[in-house]
């Protein structure tokens, strides 16, 4: 599925215009975000694969502003809700109230919340007891939203990119492994590099920051969402998918010994869908209308990071998810023959 005549006429060009809508996003952000050019490109892949992301990084990365100007690039609503202890899961999803019909008559109305936007910054989500945590999570996997035994529907496409500050935990909700595994990726933001902060500093205290433009629209969007369903995968890819996933379990037959030595438990099914359905988005942004292992291994690091967990053993040994995963590609053999198991 490698070559052109093979692709329908009308996905050859829809091929193109993700790439080059890819290219002009890029082009509108830089804008305003000096580099960050990996994250950019992992949200992406996270927004078009149909999935929600969770960014972490230290205070003062941008992570705010970078989310707000990508939802400005896209021309969709956009709501940021800021998290904190006081906040109720009715303050996220909306509420019934009583008003006046008529003839002295009452019924209840609902008011959406800020979660029925098309995208929405759910800023410092570890700051929110589960509760609410629970209520933003529930619409992010289901969609829609239940008041008053009526089922609200999300606008479609609907986003969610959290994020969260690895410092003060103090006071903080962590999310558990299994609310983690909600999200499709889990992207780290960086320090910048010393040329990158230096233009950071310049533009910021001269005020040389541009105006974005939007790029694509909610229905264009839907396009490429339905596209990226559509690109064909190998079974090399997904044999090499299949095997990275497989490989993180311990106690599995043939695993690497590390895996047994520093994992509590390894990736879930989830673990290969997202690989491969994040791979196919990956291929899009880059004009390709297949998915290689290359792309595989690009999003394997956000895609497991959240999906793995290391043992008292590997923390005793300064080893986290991301050694982990990197000992993964590794031993992991890109260039063997895949194909479907036996039954």
């Amino acid at each position: 599925m490698a070559t052109s005549e093979k692709i329908p006429a009308k996905d050859v060009a829809a091929v193109k215009k993700c790439e080059a809508s890819y290219n002009k996003i890029r082009d509108e952000l830089s804008k305003v975000i000096v580099g960050q050019d990996e994250v950019i490109e992992q949200v992406l892949i996270s927004m078009f694969a149909r999935g929600h992301a969770l960014l972490e990084g230290v205070p003062g990365l941008a992570k705010t502003l970078l989310i707000s100007s990508i939802a400005e690039s896209l021309k969709l609503s956009f709501r940021r809700i800021q998290f904190t202890p006081d906040l109720m899961p009715s303050d996220v999803t909306g509420t019934d109230i009583i008003q006046g019909a008529g003839g002295g008559k009452r019924e209840y109305k609902f008011l959406p919340g800020p979660i029925f936007a098309n995208m929405v910054l759910a800023d410092e989500i570890n700051r929110t007891p589960p509760k609410t945590q629970a209520a933003m999570l529930e619409s992010m996997q289901e969609r829609q939203v239940t008041a008053g035994g009526t089922v609200h529907s999300l606008p479609d496409p609907f986003f969610v990119l959290a994020t969260q500050n690895p410092l003060e935990q103090e006071g903080t909700y962590p999310l558990p492994e299994a609310q983690l595994d909600r999200f499709l990726l889990y992207i780290k933001v960086d320090y910048p590099s010393s040329a990158e902060e230096w233009e950071i500093a310049r533009r910021v205290t001269t005020g040389q920051l541009g105006d974005i433009k939007p790029v694509l629209t909610d229905t264009q969007i839907i396009e490429i969402q339905n596209l990226v369903t559509r690109v064909p995968v190998s079974d090399q890819v997904l044999g090499y998918a299949h095997a990275l996933v497989r490989a993180s379990r311990p106690g599995e037959e043939g695993v690497p010994d590390f895996v047994n030595q520093w994992l509590d438990w390894g990736a879930g099914p989830r673990g290969i869908l997202t690989l491969v359905t994040c791979a196919k988005a990956r291929a899009l942004l880059y004009g390709r209308y297949h998915a290689t292992v290359g792309d595989v291994d690009a999003v394997a690091k956000p895609a497991l990071r959240h999906r793995i967990a290391c043992n008292y053993a590997a923390h005793a040994n300064d080893l986290d998810s991301e050694s982990l995963i990197d000992m993964l590609l590794d031993k992991v053999d890109a260039g063997e023959k895949y194909s479907q198991p036996a039954a």
